[in-house]
């Protein structure tokens, strides 16, 4: 399938690995121009590599999502190397898994800045050039905890959450300018991240890392973990001219685990 996307720029951020990364290589193989962003300079250059190996265009940019007066150079940049952004892909890393109680606000307050406030900023500052051109796409990557709460990721799910409703607020706004925005929501994907999260669940918990993927396992109807590749290309489908009325929702990359319906 054609996706109509052929020659449109991404920015990708946090893509120097995991859905980020799996997110700019299912792009590119679409024939789209890449930006990928992170603070792991030999990550991002391992997405680089996968992308100019499908044949692809890509540039790399060392971004920390906590210092929000970069974005407006860096946003710049891509447009000057690569042309106007028609795909933004909000994506953070996780904070550390926590209790909803106890925590240190200035967590919280470091936690809003950087998985919130930094993509409201970035988000800002490329949609004139999309509502210019009456195109383009947002979507933010979050998690299933933001419908049902994930056990000891308390600031995760609230904050994902937060881009929930921001997402789906901004939606409307810009529907009828040709501009789509969604919610991609993976469930248990075989990323790092992933596995340190069952590795500290272990640890906690004294039990083995096997018994933790199990017990995950019986969990998830599809009965395993997704591959890093069916997010990115689900996240390519969102992005395309194909799903162009499709506005202000949630796609679940899931296996079917989150029960909320």
């Amino acid at each position: 399938m054609d996706l109509g996307i052929k020659g449109k720029v991404a920015l990708v951020m946090a893509s120097s690995r995991g859905l980020g990364q799996a997110m700019a290589v299912s792009l590119a193989k679409e024939g789209v121009k890449v930006a990928v962003t992170g603070r792991n300079p030999e990550g991002l250059k391992k997405s680089v590599e996968l992308i100019e190996a499908l044949g692809g265009v890509a540039i790399a940019l060392n971004w920390d999502l906590s210092d929000h007066s970069v974005i407006d150079g860096l946003v710049s940049r891509v447009e000057q190397e690569l042309g106007p952004i028609d795909i933004l892909i909000n994506n953070t890393g996780g904070p550390p898994p926590t209790s909803a109680t106890g925590q240190d606000p200035a967590l919280w307050q470091k936690s809003f800045n950087d998985m919130v406030l930094s993509l409201i900023a970035i988000t800002d500052r490329v949609l004139p050039g999309m509502r210019e051109r009456k195109w383009g796409r947002i979507i933010t990557s979050t998690t299933s905890g933001a419908i049902a709460p994930i056990k000891n990721l308390a600031i995760s799910n609230t904050l994902r959450a937060a881009l929930s409703a921001w997402s789906k607020t901004l939606s409307a706004e810009v529907a009828a300018e040709g501009i789509t925005v969604n919610i991609i929501m993976p469930g248990r994907v075989a990323t790092e991240r992933l596995r340190q999260l069952d590795e500290a669940r272990a640890k906690r918990e004294s039990i083995p890392y096997e018994e933790v993927v199990k017990s995950s396992l019986r969990l998830i109807p599809m009965g395993r973990y997704g591959d890093p590749t069916e997010y990115g290309d689900a996240a390519a489908f969102l992005a395309s001219q194909n799903a162009s009325y499709i506005t202000g929702t949630v796609m679940r990359v899931d296996g079917g685990q989150t029960q909320a319906v």
